[in-house]
């Protein structure tokens, strides 16, 4: 009997230490993208196709109705400190169709890490032909963003010199700004962030990241396929000049309007060299799955799966985004074509 029970207290030992292993290495990997992220600092959303103002200020406007738009993403769903997202948005019309204004909230952590931004966004939107269907449009927003970083959550065996022991937070002003082309068949979006805050220096807070700029790219096109199902591809590339380039390509099917469903996929990929970004980095991969259906006519619910296919596969419970939009009844029955989401 003590044998078996010895065999059995050893069999649990080295599975213990096989699911520690397993949390060390998800550790390593995860301090690894955390020191990227102290270049790419920006909130990063699956259903970037629904949250045009969190990317792009020329975006405000672009529904030509009144419209409330909420997203949260938690990721790495199940890890202490694993980032967590959320964003809420809205944005009008006004000057028969020529401005469009929004004002747009997000909150952005990461473990000990913090950002909080909150902008309003101003759009002239340009009539590109006789229909008004075809606009072009150029955005600035201004607010503020804070920066924090709590200490308490650090709990290192070994603390550093100056290391915080409560929460250490710093406001600064901010800009952004974009320029935004869509017709009915075609969108295309150039814009970049943190234009003011990336002078203003966080000082002697030194376990918070300086601003930098990020600058995003955007495209796609609606391809009907029949009466009833049309196709919508898409991609969005991000970048800042420091950590690696973010692309995710997206395809969707759309079914009378009301219900989507599309893949992407999102890499890493290298645009032109960058001298200080870590050698031998292991290239991020991962896989998107995304439902929307519009339940009633002005409400719509959407819901986003992330699987990494990368170096974090297999150390985490995905990632899951969740989001939510109602359109104000409008006159402009327009407004409810796939061209405007």
């Amino acid at each position: 009997m003590g044998r078996y029970g010895s065999g059995v207290t050893s069999l649990s030992h080295i599975i213990q230490a096989v699911v520690n292993m397993k949390k060390i290495i998800f550790i390593v990997v995860l301090l690894v993208n955390v020191h990227i992220a102290k270049a790419q600092q920006d909130a990063q959303f699956s259903q970037y196709m629904f949250n045009g103002i969190y990317v792009n200020p020329a975006y405000a406007g672009y529904k030509e109705q009144l419209n409330i738009q909420g997203f949260y993403r938690d990721q790495w769903t199940g890890f202490p400190g694993a980032p967590k997202t959320m964003s809420i948005a809205i944005d009008a019309i006004a000057n028969d169709n020529k401005v469009g204004l929004a004002f747009q909230v997000s909150n952005d952590r990461l473990g000990a890490q913090s950002n909080l931004g909150a902008y309003a966004s101003y759009a002239y939107r340009l009539q590109m032909n006789s229909e008004g269907s075809a606009r072009l449009a150029f955005g600035l927003s201004f607010g503020f963003v804070q920066l924090g970083i709590d200490g308490s959550k650090l709990n290192p065996d070994d603390p550093e010199p100056y290391q915080p022991l409560g929460f250490q937070g710093k406001v600064m002003p901010d800009a952004r700004t974009g320029v935004y082309y869509a017709d009915d068949k075609f969108f295309a979006g150039l814009s970049a962030d943190n234009l003011v805050s990336q002078f203003f220096k966080v000082g002697s807070y030194s376990f918070i990241p300086q601003p930098k700029p990020h600058y995003y790219l955007t495209a796609g096109t609606l391809v009907p396929l029949s009466e009833e199902v049309l196709l919508k591809p898409s991609f969005l590339l991000k970048d800042d000049r420091a950590g690696p380039t973010s692309l995710d390509l997206t395809t969707f099917l759309i079914w009378h309007e009301n219900f989507w469903i599309g893949c992407s996929y999102r890499t890493d990929v290298k645009l032109y060299n960058k001298s200080n970004l870590q050698k031998g980095l292991t290239q991020n991969n991962s896989i998107v799955g995304t439902v929307q259906l519009f339940s009633v006519k002005n409400f719509r619910i959407g819901y986003s799966y992330d699987m990494a296919i990368g170096a974090l596969q297999g150390y985490t419970g995905g990632t899951h985004e969740i989001s939510l939009g109602y359109f104000f009844p409008s006159k402009s029955s327009r407004m409810f074509t796939p061209r405007y989401f």
